[in-house]
């Protein structure tokens, strides 16, 4: 992890379930990881992970069934969950903003650009309703979209996908706020406007001095948008590392699988890709031990029995039987010897 003295946000063991018909649904179990300033810090993993969760429990916006059942989420040194509901709303749009992935779902269909983006900036800094329009209108130059005076007063639905998702960045961006949280904001869009859309990200972000959580599934928008990276797996952290460590020598089988699926230049493209075997496990249904076991070439006894705990490696951190002393299996390289393990996995 990063040092905390020059860390924006600090999550620590953080745990959000769900109660469906009288059970607890544990969706994030105990996540913990940091953002340094003015930095990007992706969080990774396939559908079912609780990326999502964790970003939404980040903004306090967990409601009913779900609740937030304890941990900490230090921003700026303040834990947010100590925070009333009016307090949060002061931050919330404010010092942290929030990409949604779908913005059809996420803009209100009856109200104008305009309307839309001013909301955020009358309420948060008292402008009135003519500085406000201004203040869109500069933001809609700022995300890039042609001729904004015109966009100012359509609606929605008169906007293609990727003008949308920059109306959402507008949105976020217009108080200036210094953490972004942008949850698989690439979702739905053709490569072109995907490439868009996170320079874009990227150029805002050092023009603002803002810190950044990238919620996505795509490790490919990782390598080329991230400092830092937490590899999620059923509802925990199995890995924390630098973006360059991690892409060179990944240290939990779940991210060197990951890397596996990307595809390569080096290969034959006509072949099939490498995959991981079997599925995230239901948050209803966690193997008791290591949640990667079921799905791990490498598991033995041990790691189907017994939850590993995060261990650090030289400032990284990951979440392995492997890697720790206790290990009763022989000597493995993770990466090197993983596409041997898994073919002989039944």
């Amino acid at each position: 992890m990063s040092d905390k003295t020059n860390t924006i946000i600090d999550v620590n063991e953080l745990q959000t379930s769900f109660f469906v018909e009288g059970k607890e649904v544990k969706a994030v179990d105990g996540v913990t990881f940091d953002v340094p300033s003015g930095k990007t810090l992706g969080i990774v993993g396939e559908s079912g992970s609780g990326k999502s969760i964790t970003s939404l429990s980040i903004m306090r916006l967990i409601t009913n069934p779900g609740k937030i059942k304890g941990g900490e989420i230090n921003f700026n040194g303040e834990n947010l969950l100590n925070k009333t509901e009016a307090q949060m709303r002061k931050i919330r749009g404010n010092q942290i903003s929030m990409i949604f992935q779908e913005p059809m779902t996420s803009l209100n269909p009856v109200f104008t650009v305009a309307d839309q983006i001013g909301e955020a900036v009358m309420i948060h800094q008292g402008l009135n309703k003519k500085k406000a329009r201004a203040k869109s209108l500069e933001m809609l130059k700022l995300v890039g979209i042609p001729s904004p005076e015109k966009r100012l007063d359509n609606y929605p639905h008169e906007l293609s996908g990727g003008m949308r998702q920059r109306v959402m960045i507008a949105i976020a961006l217009s108080c200036r706020p210094e953490l972004l949280i942008a949850d698989e904001p690439t979702t739905a869009l053709d490569v072109t406007i995907q490439a868009q859309i996170l320079r874009l990200i990227r150029n805002l972000q050092d023009e603002l001095g803002m810190s950044v959580i990238l919620i996505t599934h795509d490790l490919g928008v990782v390598a080329e948008t991230c400092d830092y990276v937490a590899v999620m797996y059923a509802g925990k952290i199995v890995e924390y590392a630098h973006v360059n460590d991690l892409f060179k020598k990944p240290k939990h089988p779940y991210t060197v699988g990951l890397l596996k699926s990307l595809p390569r230049h080096d290969i034959d493209m006509e072949g099939d890709l490498s995959t991981i075997k079997g599925m995230v496990p239901t948050p209803d249904a966690m193997p008791e031990g290591c949640r990667f076991a079921p799905r791990c070439p490498f598991a033995r006894d041990m790691c189907r029995e017994r939850l590993p705990h995060l261990e650090k490696d030289n400032g990284n951190q990951v979440r392995c039987w492997i890697h720790t002393d206790q290990w009763d299996g022989p000597e493995v390289n993770v990466r090197d010897d993983y596409e041997s393990a898994a073919s002989k996995q039944s």
